[in-house]
């Protein structure tokens, strides 16, 4: 057991590392089980088919990063320290996947959706959930925000959360088009005008 254990989670390695490298179109099984080092047999014996695969990255990659932003929006912050905790882990992951691969890879769910949306019906399914949840948990911040006076009364949380989660889309493809993680900068500063943050507010935040 210890053994299909193991080739399933190097599968699943494999897999995460090339889809982000290179797509999902342009991969194919036999290529993910040479960089898993595991017979392609294997491969069958855990999942149907590719997309079979792709949607199990897809599901493991946000149990992992809904932890982290569970983590980081739910703390004891203030409301706009934790959306700006956010922006900065993100930024840092694709910092840090830029020194380990020497590219910025952009965002797993972002570059799905693009190559995909058209073409994998049960994918885009799957990414569409991805994304409302993300609106949820940063709308929930946002509420939280405006009932301190952190955020502008007029400001309609769940639209604003779900123009900053397609910032952190845009902004991650075009650190991922330039290999710039620095393009993710912006976030904070444009989510404080969104937010139509007071000026006292903003000082105090500095």
């Amino acid at each position: 057991m210890g053994r299909t254990s193991d080739a399933r989670n190097k599968i699943l390695g494999a897999a995460t590392t090339l889809l982000e490298q290179r797509g999902y179109s342009a991969l194919g099984v036999a290529e993910i089980c040479t960089t898993a080092s595991v017979p392609k047999g294997s491969f069958y014996y855990f999942f149907e088919s590719k997309q079979a695969l792709a949607l199990t990255v897809i599901d493991e990659h946000w149990a992992s990063q809904r932890r982290q932003w569970v983590e980081l929006l739910s703390s004891d912050r203030d409301p706009l320290r934790r959306l700006r905790d956010l922006f900065q882990a993100t930024e840092a992951v694709q910092r840090a996947g830029q020194r380990k691969g020497g590219l910025v890879v952009g965002c797993l769910f972002g570059n799905l959706a693009l190559e995909l949306s058209n073409q994998a019906e049960e994918i885009r399914s799957r990414l569409q959930e991805i994304f409302e949840a993300q609106i949820d948990l940063i709308e929930q911040v946002i509420v939280e925000a405006k009932d301190l006076g952190q955020a502008g009364a007029s400001v309609d949380a769940h639209e604003a959360a779900r123009s900053m989660v397609a910032q952190i889309e845009g902004r991650a493809l075009l650190a991922k088009l330039l290999n710039d993680p620095a393009q993710l900068e912006t976030l904070w500063r444009n989510s404080l005008d969104l937010l139509q943050v007071p000026p006292q507010v903003r000082a105090a935040l500095d």
